[in-house]
């Protein structure tokens, strides 16, 4: 027996297709992103850490890392709680958003944003990461159902 293929799945789960592909996309990101704390961009990921947080920097990109890598694979591959999943990542994003703010505050240079427009775009962006996570696990439209059920 083979594998469903991305639309027989999204189809079965009674999910859209553009649905189901920013899920594995938003995973598949996370996932690299996770690596990359842990690897090669630990040193820009320490950058960001604003200095008001009380752990030592390594260990906060660290933690985050492990994070980012446990979301991503969730994302990836337990679809039965894809809306759970929606509202951790949504969190996560939220929770990591001071440091993009300290960053842009403390004008600090890190992943080439070397220029307070720069710095400015990257946080425009963190809201939209909050919105792809809830529309793509359907954690958002599943919420909005259970508000008129009541």
């Amino acid at each position: 027996m083979t594998p469903p293929q991305p639309a027989e799945a999204a189809a079965h789960s009674g999910r859209s297709l553009p649905r189901l592909l920013g899920q594995l996309a938003l995973g598949a990101f996370l996932l690299l992103a996770g690596i990359s704390h842990l690897t090669f961009n630990r040193e820009a990921f320490q950058a960001q850490v604003p200095a008001w947080v009380p752990l030592n920097t390594d260990l906060v990109v660290m933690l985050s890392g492990i994070a980012e890598i446990t979301l991503g694979i969730a994302l990836l591959a337990l679809h039965r709680w894809r809306v759970q999943i929606g509202w951790l990542v949504a969190a996560f994003f939220v929770a990591i958003f001071p440091g993009n703010i300290s960053q842009f505050a403390t004008a600090t240079d890190s992943f080439g944003l070397n220029s307070d427009l720069s710095r400015g775009i990257r946080l425009a962006f963190q809201p939209l990461l909050v919105l792809w996570a809830l529309w793509a696990t359907g954690a958002w439209r599943t919420w909005r159902k259970s508000r008129h059920r009541e």
